[in-house]
């Protein structure tokens, strides 16, 4: 039974998105965040468990999930064995974790099972060594977030932002529970037994001290003591509290101190990561950069074989340096946003923002407006602090992936992002800002994700410059005064509910569509029938 919005909130409050978490990141290479950057997270803290030596891996996918057709071409194979690897996600090692696994000896089987997984985005993974196995049951949530729901069968609540420290003992844990009732700077401790382990976890914001674990290791009941690193940039605490999780309590907030969006977003994080506004203002300025230096590098042509296009932002660039194509906001942003996504489908180094599918929409729209209306950097980050805060607030109650609400998670939430930075930077007053959201959310409310050839190309170029306009028009339409009717809240929890009634077929599992149009599906068989380093670029686009 479908939960109501008012349960649903309820159990999306808790979460306390943050904007570098959730929103904007993480910085990677690849084709998609919930595959490729989730999975990444999810190898990282696998090799964590086995304290660095993973000899091989079992990967089980259910049938009826969206990995089973999609983990190939996605890049969760990439993602997942460079994570056990121990490369980084933005390593240009990624794209050769073939190698990588033959070099390091690493056994890999991948199995399809109908094990009744409740999240699309299932993983069951058996991890081995010489001395240990241990099973892992894993999610990805959408734009690179994870959370690790069994070890060896004993449920847990793991999602990257905390050191997380796993005793491993037999016996009864009596010495080993007096010992660690001695620290109370640990955030949480439980213990959790199945039938194959009984393990202590503890929870802790700062890292472990080397001497602490030697002890633990040296107590005659403990067999192993492991410590998972984070994974993402922004860490919890105990006694995590945010000023606001909604439009609506934003406003309440906001009542009597007249802050811009972006300051808002500023006020939102620093208390979220217990970081200082300037760290929040200087991290986003850093992404910022990241952005722009990808999109140059975009303009500038890229090349990489395994793609169906070929870089499409020279051809727009060309275009508007001949005269054929008029220079204007719109065709710059049109350009700004294809040049990420020509980099996206490269390889190269990316922001997810709030996914890697919908790389382009954001920091299309922001840079390219920025750069026709000559902004200044300062503007570019409060513009985008701007976006992050509305991400937070799609993030805390619908989701960013596409395997459970389509690509309105993705390219839509985007361009709801990019109409309130847009906003900003055309010196709109915050509820325009949330009022365009509104609108440009709102006309995106069912789009599916169909992607063509089990790739993040087609239809997904096309989606994201159509948000960034998308974007655009709404700004337009609120700085300008149209009268706006349903409130943004309101607009998220419906996208919720949207998602919740969409098929199977038409979110991001290639099973609808246009992957299933005849053409596409000649690209598809093409591309999963050629051999590895023999594609040609150009062959597919000609051939079909």
């Amino acid at each position: 039974m479908s939960l109501n919005i008012a349960t649903k909130r309820a159990l999306k409050t808790a979460i306390a998105p943050s904007i570098f978490n959730d929103a904007i990141g993480p910085i990677m290479r690849g084709p998609s965040s919930s595959h490729c950057a989730a999975a990444h997270r999810i190898g990282r803290l696998c090799l964590d468990l086995l304290d660095g030596e993973i000899t091989s891996l079992v990967v089980e996918y259910d049938e009826n999930g969206a990995l089973k057709t999609t983990h190939s071409g996605q890049g969760t194979d990439m993602g997942l064995y460079s994570g056990i690897l121990g490369y980084d996600i933005d390593d240009d090692r990624l794209q050769s974790f073939a190698k990588g696994l033959s070099n390091a000896g690493i056994q890999v089987e991948v199995k399809y099972l109908d094990y009744g997984a409740k999240h699309p985005n299932n993983y069951r993974l058996t991890i081995a060594n010489e001395a240990e196995v241990h099973t892992v049951e894993a999610i990805s949530t959408g734009g690179g977030m994870i959370e690790v729901q069994k070890i060896d069968g004993a449920a847990v609540c793991m999602v990257g932002d905390y050191y997380e420290l796993l005793v491993f003992y037999e016996g009864e844990p009596t010495e080993l529970q007096l010992h660690l009732g001695k620290f109370s700077s640990f955030e949480f401790i439980e213990a959790h037994q199945s039938s194959k382990t009984s393990f202590i976890e503890v929870k802790s914001a700062v890292a472990f001290d080397a001497d602490f674990l030697s002890t633990l290791a040296a107590i005659d009941s403990v067999q192993s003591v492991r410590v998972l690193n984070p994974v993402l940039p922004i860490l919890a605490r105990a006694g995590l509290d945010v000023p606001f999780i909604s439009c609506h309590e934003m406003l309440e907030f906001n009542q009597g101190q007249n802050l811009a969006l972006w300051e808002l977003a500023v006020a939102y994080e620093s208390r979220r990561g217990n970081i200082s506004t300037e760290e929040v203002f200087e991290k986003m300025r850093a992404i910022v950069r990241i952005m722009k230096k990808s999109i140059h590098s975009g303009l500038a042509g890229t090349e990489y074989q395994d793609r169906i296009l070929p870089a499409q932002a020279p051809k727009l660039k060309a275009a508007i340096e001949a005269g054929r194509v008029q220079d204007d906001i719109g065709n710059r942003i049109t350009l700004y946003t294809t040049a990420m996504m020509d980099v996206k489908s490269a390889m190269g180094v990316i922001v997810a923002a709030p996914t890697a599918g919908s790389c382009g929409t954001l920091p299309g729209a922001i840079l390219g407006a920025a750069s026709f209306l000559g902004a200044a950097e300062d503007d570019v980050v409060k513009a985008m602090l701007a976006s992050g805060l509305i991400g937070v607030f799609i993030a805390a109650h619908a989701t960013f992936a596409a395997e459970v609400a389509g690509c309105m998670a993705e390219t839509g939430a985007g361009g709801a992002m990019a109409a309130a930075g847009l906003t900003h930077l055309h010196g709109g007053t915050l509820q325009q800002a949330l009022n365009a959201s509104a609108k440009a959310l709102g006309a995106s409310l069912g789009l599916v994700c169909d992607m063509i050839g089990d790739r993040v190309e087609v239809p997904c170029l096309d989606k994201n410059v159509s948000a960034a306009h998308k974007a655009l028009a709404a700004m337009n339409m609120a700085v300008a005064g149209y009268t706006d009717v349903i409130p943004l809240d309101e607009v998220i929890d419906a996208m919720f509910l949207v998602g919740e009634s969409m098929p199977r077929e038409l979110c991001c599992t290639g099973l609808g569509g246009l992957a299933i149009a005849p053409t596409a599906q000649r690209i598809l068989l093409q591309l999963t029938s050629t051999k590895e380093n023999e594609r040609v670029p150009g062959k597919f686009w000609k051939t079909c």
